[in-house]
């Protein structure tokens, strides 16, 4: 009898290990859920950037175009010829930057889906995880109703085993 109190006593000790396992999968899988969460609102904020400077691209180009058209309409007049030509300039300029922004904001938003692709690997293998412990621990409660009545026998309690499938019963 001790020996069955010993062992229930282990039983419910590994249970309990096993729902604390559980329990610290699950918090891993939500946080790493707010994680995906988030980085898909990184995701959206950097695509929103790439957005406004592909808008500031072709304004910039626009008034590129535009700059240079007046700086060959306005050659009778110098002045004005050397402030569009500055003008140009300064627009080209911007256009370096916003290209370079482009570029940077693109591979930012490589990186962050690289890192997406990641999270929900690790989100996939917790989950599955998880559901191979859930499997493995409903098995246990079915093998002990199936094995406390051929133990009981086995240790000399004398008493014929009932409700338990013949297969069982060795």
């Amino acid at each position: 009898m001790d020996r069955i109190k010993e062992r229930l006593a282990s039983l419910r000790t590994e249970a309990d290990a096993a729902a604390e396992r559980a329990e610290v999968a699950e918090k891993k899988n939500k946080d790493l859920e707010q994680t995906l969460l988030q980085k898909d609102h990184e995701i959206s904020s950097l695509q929103h950037q790439l957005g406004l400077a592909q808008d500031a691209l072709e304004k910039a180009e626009a008034k590129l175009a535009e700059t240079k058209g007046a700086a060959d309409e306005g050659e009778s007049n110098k002045k004005t010829n050397e402030n569009l030509t500055r003008k140009v300039q300064l627009l080209e300029e911007e256009l370096d930057t916003a290209e370079k922004n482009m570029k940077e904001t693109v591979e930012k938003l490589r990186q962050v889906d690289v890192k997406a692709e990641h999270f929900e690997r690790q989100v996939t293998h917790a989950e599955q995880e998880r559901d191979a412990w859930e499997k493995k621990y409903e098995v246990r409660p079915m093998e002990y109703l199936i094995l406390s009545p051929v133990l009981n026998v086995l240790l000399g309690n004398g008493r014929e085993v009932q409700g338990v499938p013949e297969g069982a019963r060795r």
